[in-house]
């Protein structure tokens, strides 16, 4: 046993540092990022903020929308065969992502799925223990089977899994363990790594090998995604913020739409029968306000990350990492307790 005992900080650790700015309004400021993938060479250009594939947000029609808005979806791994051909002719192939597990049922969906539909261009490998050594594997496979893919695959915390992913095939690799406002991996296992610190360590680890990192849950605010940013995240994951929609296709009861964790029992009596007997559930369901078309919260968060970069003197998201200093605002713990 052993314990790290460095500072390691969560998005409510911070605030950024302001400094002088030449720009004279949050208009000026471009949000788009164009990245060239490692592995895959393809290129993307766009608003990297991206729906996390969850029910409720991973949607078709949550797609559609933001992709109007030039943002990125990756769709839940339970949309079925049907399902997939129904909704080709509205498929794009630059911000939207068909998911997978690692399992032999997952590996034949996905080809089934490839074959038909060959405009898609990003596969995200979606498991929530991305440290077994099936997981490495599977993302091998995959980038041999499809070299010209783009791959996601996660979720890990640190920075040699990172690396060690993006050598076995991954081009982007999602950052979080537990951070999510419906997840409950932390309480429920002692498992997790805090985020931002979680985003410096892999970001730092990503870019020397040339990949890139998704930060994947934990943001509650406009604020958060920009400190993900400003830590450099290359893209941010969003479940809980973008819930509640119209898009996300729940029932509204009293004003309320429930949303759940993809490792809530909600969730594996649904697309599993059931939680197995051999593991626990770890996440949890609970009920949100309806929030109307999502294009409205898309906007808060945009023009939230504006300001920041008006605040901090980055004429583009591109350069809002370059410009950020975090100032800590709380305490080490043996400092409250006077140890």
């Amino acid at each position: 046993m052993r314990i790290v005992d460095e500072v390691k900080l969560d998005f409510k650790d911070v605030l950024f540092v302001p400094k002088r700015s030449t720009l004279r309004s949050r208009s000026e400021v471009d949000l788009h990022r164009t990245y060239k993938f490692k592995h895959s060479q393809q290129i993307y250009t766009g608003i990297p903020i991206m729906a996390a594939n969850m029910d409720g947000v991973g949607t078709f029609d949550m797609a559609h929308e933001l992709e109007s808005m030039d943002l990125f979806t990756c769709l839940v791994k339970s949309y079925d065969l049907e399902a997939w051909g129904k909704y080709h002719p509205m498929i794009g192939c630059n911000h939207q992502a068909i998911s997978t597990g690692i399992g032999d049922s997952d590996w034949e969906r996905l080809r089934v799925i490839l074959y038909g539909l060959s405009r898609i261009k990003y596969i995200c490998i979606d498991v929530a223990n991305g440290y077994a050594e099936q997981f490495g594997d599977f993302v091998e496979k995959v980038r041999t089977q499809y070299p010209e893919h783009t791959i996601i695959a996660g979720n890990v915390v640190t920075a040699d899994m990172t690396q060690e992913l993006i050598l076995r095939g991954a081009d982007v690799v999602k950052v979080g363990i537990g951070p999510g406002s419906v997840c409950t991996t932390r309480r429920q296992t002692g498992v997790g790594y805090p985020q931002l610190s979680a985003i410096i360590e892999c970001a730092d680890a990503a870019h020397g090998l040339g990949g890139h990192i998704i930060a994947d849950g934990g943001c509650t605010c406009p604020g958060d995604v920009a400190k993900a940013f400003g830590a450099g995240a290359d893209f941010v994951m969003l479940g809980g913020m973008l819930a509640g929609h119209d898009e996300g296709g729940g029932t509204v009861e009293d004003g309320k739409v429930k949303f759940y964790g993809m490792s809530s029992e909600s969730a594996m009596d649904k697309h599993h029968g059931g939680v197995a007997e051999y593991r626990s559930s770890e996440g949890k369901t609970v009920e949100i306000n309806y929030k109307g078309p999502v294009k409205r919260t898309v906007q808060d968060i945009l023009g939230g990350l504006r300001s920041t970069c008006t605040y901090v003197g980055a004429p583009s998201l591109k350069q809002l990492s370059k410009c950020t200093t975090f100032v800590r605002v709380t305490q080490q713990l043996n400092n409250v307790f006077g140890s």
